[in-house]
Order: structure tokens, then C-alpha cells, then sequence
């Protein structure tokens, strides 16, 4: 891949990561500091988030697809959000024990898919394969915790939630803002050219 198309991917690609990071930030902060909320009101935020957040994965990956071999596994976490949200929508009425696993089977899947994505990065030389292992990791303890105990309540539930998503969604930011310093950096010294010769 040439330094043009390097550049051209990651301008093209950070106002999509920070995007997807403040939403999940948002989502974290409503979770956090609406706990009253109606299970209703929880569902359908869960599944706005998860959908949209497939949609930009998706995005994420095909565009990214020329750039780097783990671009499949943002296609995979995406069809997972999708589908994650489609079942909340379906399904608006169901008791908090369902959705809770609804919930936790998307974020332990999601977190798989993470961390095997994050190994594939490692090997490509990626320096943010660690933010994207942290990711996998803290989402899969999130479903196992989850599991764990189905019974702790819709507050408890919401506070676990909340948690992960704003330090999900501060993870992400800040690869994107990783992502724009390289791009900058890549045009600058395309700006600056070839040095001369003697």
C-alpha cells in the first residue's frame, strides 16, 4: 500500500471512529445518569446504539479493507450490533432477564471478535492492537458478568453498561485522534517532498 493511500484511509476513517466513540460515549453517560429509566426507554436506546454502531462498523470495514487484513472482523462485529439491535426492536416488551442476555451474548461475541481482530493486528505491526485487545477483553467480561448474575437488576445492569461503554467510547476516541495525527503527519510529509539530491 502507498503512502497516498495510507493517508487517503486514515483521513477517511477517523471522523468515523470518533463518531462511533462519542455515541457509545453517550450511551454510557445516559445509562449512568438515568438509571429511573423505563425498560422501554432502555431498550430502544440499546437498540439505536446497537444498530448504529453495527452500520459504522460495517462502513469502517469495507472502507478500510485495502488498508489492513483485519478489516473482516469490523464487518463481523458490525453484523453483530445489527442484529443485536433488530432483536430489541422486535422484541421491545421483553423482560429485563432477556434483554440482559441480549446484552451480554452481543458484548461477549463482540468482545471475541475484538481480540481475535486484535491478534491480527499484532501481527500486521498495528501500534494499536493493545487498545483493541483491551476492548475484546472488557467486553467479554462484561457478558460473563452479565451471566453471571441475571438477578442483580435493571440498575445494576445499567451502572455495568455504562461503565463499559464510556471507557469503550474514550478508547475509541482516542484511536481516532491516533488516527488523525498520522494522517497529518503522512500529508505533511507528503508536502515536505522528496529531500534533494546532491
Amino acid at each position: 500500500m502507498t503512502r497516498s493511500e495510507l493517508r487517503s484511509a486514515a483521513r477517511g476513517l477517523w471522523w468515523l471512529l470518533l463518531a462511533r466513540g462519542i455515541l457509545t460515549i453517550i450511551f454510557g453517560l445516559f445509562a449512568l445518569f438515568a438509571p429511573g429509566t423505563a425498560l422501554l426507554a432502555l431498550v430502544i436506546v440499546f437498540a439505536v446504539y446497537a444498530v448504529l454502531d453495527g452500520v459504522m462498523a460495517i462502513t469502517l470495514g469495507l472502507r478500510h479493507r485495502r488498508a489492513e487484513a483485519h478489516w473482516g472482523w469490523h464487518i463481523v462485529q458490525g453484523v453483530i450490533s445489527v442484529l443485536a439491535g433488530i432483536v430489541a426492536f422486535a422484541w421491545p416488551g421483553v423482560t429485563v432477564l432477556a434483554i440482559l442476555f441480549v446484552i451480554a451474548f452481543w458484548s461477549i461475541v463482540n468482545g471475541v471478535a475484538a481480540t481475535a481482530e486484535s491478534f491480527t493486528m499484532r501481527k500486521r505491526g498495528s501500534p494499536d492492537w493493545g487498545w483493541t485487545l483491551a476492548q475484546g477483553i472488557l467486553s467479554v467480561l462484561l457478558g460473563i458478568v452479565l451471566i453471571a448474575q441475571p438477578g442483580a437488576g435493571l440498575i445494576t445492569l445499567l451502572w455495568l453498561v455504562g461503565t463499559f461503554c464510556l471507557i469503550f467510547g474514550i478508547i475509541i476516541v482516542l484511536w481516532a485522534f491516533r488516527l488523525r495525527a498520522l494522517a497529518r503527519t503522512l500529508t505533511t510529509d507528503t508536502r515536505s517532498g522528496p529531500p534533494p539530491r546532491a
